[in-house]
């Protein structure tokens, strides 16, 4: 019987990916009718189709979503096995894969410099998505860590708390309510919120804090980004609640102000986060090390 090869996973897990031959052709610098060519090679292999088209867009089928699958695990355990054994080297020969949430992105690019600067020869890929993104890239295993927020349980993830974050409210400098010294939640419901995307653990804070204290919010624009949100606050279109440490050069500037409201900060805090099945290479080990170490404070394991 003819086996599969890692070529073939390679180029299916590319189509599965863009849903796309030419796409997947382009990444992988092939032709599409290669990349169809060996993906009609698995289907004679395992005697079922892997993709269905509907008009112009292509589907994977339920064998097709089995071999994705096992392509994933089969590529991630084979880049662990080369990232291993270049980090026998040393670990400034290896690779760190990063995920990092857009929130605490300011954070991650601060601790990556420090730790470059120790460590030179480390090549680190960095991806900033949003929360969802990020642990969709934990639970397939293409990343080593993650630097994020709220951790959910139930997914298989060691989780280490390393750093506060607080919650604040933020408006114009010139709004009504930046010229009052302490401002009651009550005061915020005639407000209108400018909020993160559902599922946003930023957005989640939020409405659990007013919820709690039986107020409902009114939202009047929803966006995906931090900058976002700080771009529409200064141009006027309502308040918004973002980690403090975001804040540096809008406060600097005297662009946004920060209310002081009963109740605020919301405290919220970052993790460093991977797999709990996960062999972390030397290189991954050491940033994590480093981010955990004297100088970043409060680290300790994620409630549970």
């Amino acid at each position: 019987m003819r086996r599969l090869t890692l070529r073939q996973f390679r180029v299916f897990d590319a189509v599965a990916r863009h849903l796309s031959f030419s796409r997947a052709a382009e990444e992988l610098h092939l032709s599409q009718p290669a990349v169809s060519m060996q993906v009609k090679g698995i289907e004679t292999i395992l005697g079922v189709p892997l993709t269905e088209q509907l008009g112009k867009k292509i589907f994977l089928t339920e064998a097709g979503r089995e071999v994705l699958y096992a392509s994933q695990a089969i590529t991630a355990r084979l880049d662990d096995l080369q990232a291993n054994l270049a980090q026998l080297r040393g670990v400034d020969s290896g690779r760190l894969n990063l995920a990092a949430t857009s929130t605490v992105n300011a954070v991650a690019t601060g601790i990556l410099a420090r730790f470059r600067g120790e460590h030179p020869g480390v090549s680190i890929h960095l991806d900033v998505s949003n929360r969802a993104a990020v642990l969709d890239q934990l639970a397939a295993n293409r990343i080593d860590l993650a630097i994020m927020g709220q951790v959910p349980d139930g997914l298989g993830l060691d989780a280490i708390r390393f750093m506060d974050n607080p919650l604040v409210v933020i408006a114009r400098p010139d709004h009504p309510l930046a010229r009052k010294k302490r401002i009651s939640v009550r005061d915020l419901a005639s407000e209108s919120f400018l909020v993160r995307e559902a599922g946003s653990g930023t957005r989640g804070a939020m409405e659990r804090f007013f919820a709690a204290r039986g107020l409902e919010i009114r939202s009047s624009m929803e966006m995906s980004s931090n900058e976002a949100i700080k771009q529409a606050v200064q141009a006027g279109l309502g308040l918004g609640i973002l980690s403090l440490q975001t804040l540096e050069m809008e406060r600097a500037l005297k662009r946004l102000a920060v209310l002081n409201v009963d109740g605020f900060p919301i405290m919220r805090h970052w993790y460093i986060v991977h797999r709990a099945d996960k062999r972390l290479s030397p290189a991954a080990q050491a940033f994590k090390e480093f981010v955990l170490g004297p100088a970043q404070p409060a680290a300790e394991p994620a409630p549970r």
